[in-house]
């Protein structure tokens, strides 16, 4: 049994295209975290008839990352071997990407990323900032002659039931700890597909947002970086802190769900 994520936050333009997709795979279960949303992305979800499709609602924003770690504890329970996370707004043609990200995790990679960057290209200088982070933490955990600059924390990638055997669930709310904690534990992390990050489909966003995005990233391998040397997690970094949009992060409502608690709700659409 194969399960696909989506975070999804005020998507209503998007998440229909991007059900419509993951329809096209090879799943078995497709579930949508709806949380925080004022628009009609909820109601889009539940307008499809198809026995996949089960929903994981909350009016509460669960913040960046949370969505990701919920959808997976909900298709662990499922008995999902392995877990597909796309966003709600990457509804650009991804079929064959995606199905190669979940054809490796079948055949025995454990964490299976999506290289964003796979041409040389005149880049951002926060682009920039944030891939020298990426490129420390993943020469740091002796990844990055596999890996190079891809991550989890862009782009869609798949796991396996080991790793979630393996690592906790809440790891995946911080992506770049997510594949420090596979790699410590001797899993298999591959790059599995290429996606140009044009090519997504995901929408435009603000300066503002692109650059909260980028602190939260940057703080995150901060984390992962101080995990790997056993020293308390610090997101500071020459005096400078990189919390981005982790403080929004609801780690206390995703322990809540976690522990069976009715913070959640779900729906399913086969019955």
């Amino acid at each position: 049994m194969f399960a696909a994520v989506i975070p999804a936050q005020n998507e209503d333009l998007h998440i229909r295209e991007v059900i419509n997709n993951l329809l096209q795979l090879s799943l078995d279960l497709i579930i949508p975290v709806v949380n925080g949303s004022q628009d009609q992305t909820l109601n889009i979800c539940l307008s499809f008839s198809s026995p996949k499709l089960h929903i994981l609602h909350t009016p509460l924003p669960l913040g960046i990352d949370i969505p990701r770690a919920a959808g997976a504890h909900f298709a662990y329970q499922m008995g999902a071997q392995g877990v597909l996370f796309i966003d709600g707004d990457m509804n650009g043609d991804l079929c064959l990407p995606l199905q190669q990200l979940i054809n490796s995790i079948k055949s025995g990679t454990d964490c299976a990323l999506t290289n964003c960057y796979p041409y040389i290209q005149s880049r951002h200088p926060l682009a920039r900032k944030v891939l020298k982070y990426r490129e420390v933490l993943n020469r740091e955990i002796n990844l990055f002659h596999q890996l190079g600059l891809a991550s989890p924390s862009h782009g869609p990638h798949a796991i396996s039931r080991l790793l979630l055997d393996s690592i906790p669930v809440t790891t995946l709310a911080i992506p770049p700890l997510e594949i420090t904690c596979a790699q410590i534990t001797g899993l298999r992390v591959h790059v599995a597909a290429a996606i140009p990050h044009l090519l997504l489909g995901s929408r435009e966003k603000s300066p503002l947002h692109n650059k909260m995005v980028a602190e939260t990233i940057i703080g995150d391998c901060l984390e992962a970086l101080a995990f790997l040397k056993g020293t308390i997690p610090d997101r500071k970094e020459k005096g400078i802190l990189y919390d981005g949009y982790h403080s929004s992060r609801r780690f206390d409502l995703l322990e809540g769900f976690l522990n069976d608690q009715g913070i959640i709700q779900i729906f399913h659409l086969g019955k």
